[in-house]
């Protein structure tokens, strides 16, 4: 299935994408694509839904955020070998783990604010890992039975923030916008190898990512297990799995985003976003 949330912010109901590209209202069935409602019982008795008998929504509805009420925003630095070498860093014996602030998280095609004083603000296209169900020292082996579905991330940063700045990278991350989540939280039934999907960038058309999720260090069961050490995963939590090359401060010279511009990125399977890029009031 493909779930997604329409809507104004904040009042965004749940739907479900189906076979003829339309949006149908699930808000019948559930109030929200939140935790509580990601387990996989609950996935199982929404697939089983006539989608036809399902009222239609507007296709021009905004799209919200895939995932609603999403507890913790946690991404992976450097996890793509073709990624850390453009930016001169050696791959990690181990994950880098680092937070996004959940009030960073917008819809996949809403705007991008640029940070007053940034200078420096650049485009990750992630894949996005959606727990489903929760666990504390999960093992490999089960980690994905935790995984609800996979969706589009676009992990803007503030370099300068992230990296010149005193402190840890979250200052640069977690700026309001810096999440676009989406469009579809896509269930684990329809990725056949989350660890084979193609995935680039566009900035004014000009494609600067295009890479592929196989050059990942860190895969998906071994990142949940790895964080489920660390703190327990819950139901509606987001893992940001890394990004591959081609990011703004990997160019020669480097480029950041400015006012006017416009972002398209995607993922096979998962969906695009589209943000256009405004300065921040």
């Amino acid at each position: 299935m493909k779930l997604l949330r329409v809507g104004p912010p904040g009042q965004e109901k749940p739907a479900l994408l189906d076979r003829e590209g339309k949006y149908r209202d699930l808000s019948g069935h559930i109030d929200d694509l939140v935790g509580n409602h990601l387990n996989a019982s609950q996935l199982k008795s929404l697939a089983a839904i006539a989608t036809d008998e399902l009222p239609e929504i507007d296709g021009d509805t905004r799209i919200g955020p895939c995932v609603g009420h999403v507890g913790k925003f946690i991404c992976i630095g450097l996890n793509y070998s073709d990624h850390a070498a453009e930016t001169g860093a050696e791959v990690p014996s181990e994950p880098v783990i680092f937070n996004k602030w959940t009030s960073a998280i917008c819809g996949p095609n809403d705007d991008v604010k640029i940070p007053r004083d940034s200078q420096k603000t650049d485009w990750e296209v992630e894949l996005g890992v959606v727990i489903g169900k929760a666990g504390r020292y999960i093992d490999e082996a089960d980690a994905m039975d935790h995984v609800a579905g996979f969706c589009v991330v676009n992990d803007v940063s503030e370099r300068e923030f992230q990296l010149e700045r005193c402190g840890s990278w979250d200052k640069g991350k977690g700026c309001d916008t810096f999440g676009p989540l989406g469009p579809w939280l896509v269930t684990p039934d329809e990725v056949a190898d989350p660890h084979d999907l193609g995935m680039w960038l566009e900035v004014d058309g000009k494609r600067y990512q295009d890479g592929t999720t196989r050059t990942m260090v860190y895969q998906v069961p071994f990142l949940i297990s790895y964080l489920s050490r660390f703190m327990s995963l819950q139901p509606g939590d987001v893992i940001s799995t890394g990004t591959p090359p081609g990011v703004g401060m990997g160019q020669q010279p480097p480029v950041y985003l400015k006012p006017g511009q416009q972002m398209r990125l995607g993922i096979d399977g998962l969906g695009e976003q589209r943000q256009r890029v405004v300065a921040d009031e």
